[in-house]
């Protein structure tokens, strides 16, 4: 049994962070937060935030960076002493202003120890999106929109893996296998990996 790590999962829509981030927080003992997840809820509960949200996702754009560091830091303090041991993030940190806040002194969240980066070619995004959209995602159904999302990934999320490299704290995984072979594949990699205390 690997010990409590904060990790963070980086990817593209639909490379199976959800799939993974679920999997790998039970193999950890540690809380899953997933972003798209707790804001969907919102949506779903008509709040205020979902209503500012739902604009967004139908754009494919992001929530603003201050905004999601308070959303992630609420969920993971529903989880009590247990989001203490650690975390895995789905969906956040996404950019690397997102990021940086966390690591600045006085963040209520504890920065991660590692991101795994889960690769997938944007045919594989599309299918899997579009099946998706068959599932309810109604935030999946639209090409244009699709195309946007991983638009928006490339310009937003991917300095953030300069960042994570260059505090060797990142690893990439292919995406493009079973499940079971993506999740050992990110155990394999935690367990290669010296921690922190």
């Amino acid at each position: 049994m690997l010990a409590p790590v904060r990790l963070v999962l980086v990817g593209p829509p639909g490379s199976g962070k959800g799939t993974q981030g679920l999997v790998i927080a039970e193999r950890l003992g540690v809380p899953y937060v997933s972003t798209g997840d707790v804001l969907r809820a919102e949506v779903a509960a008509g709040t205020g935030l979902g209503r500012r949200v739902s604009a967004l996702l139908d754009r494919g754009d992001l929530v603003p960076d201050d905004l999601m560091v308070t959303v992630v830091a609420a969920a993971l303090d529903h989880h009590g002493p247990a989001a203490r041991r650690g975390y895995v993030l789905d969906g956040f940190p996404r950019t690397l202003a997102q990021a940086l806040m966390v690591e600045r002194a006085g963040s209520p969240l504890a920065p991660p120890d590692l991101a795994v980066l889960i690769t997938l070619p944007d045919r594989v995004v599309h299918d899997r999106l579009r099946r998706r959209a068959e599932e309810g995602r109604t935030d999946d159904a639209d090409p244009a929109v699709i195309d946007r999302r991983l638009e928006v990934y490339r310009d937003e999320s991917e300095p953030l893996l300069d960042h994570y490299l260059a505090r060797d704290a990142l690893v990439t995984v292919d995406g493009d296998q079973p499940p079971p072979a993506v999740t050992e594949a990110i155990l394999a990699a935690l367990a290669a990996r010296p921690r922190a205390g």
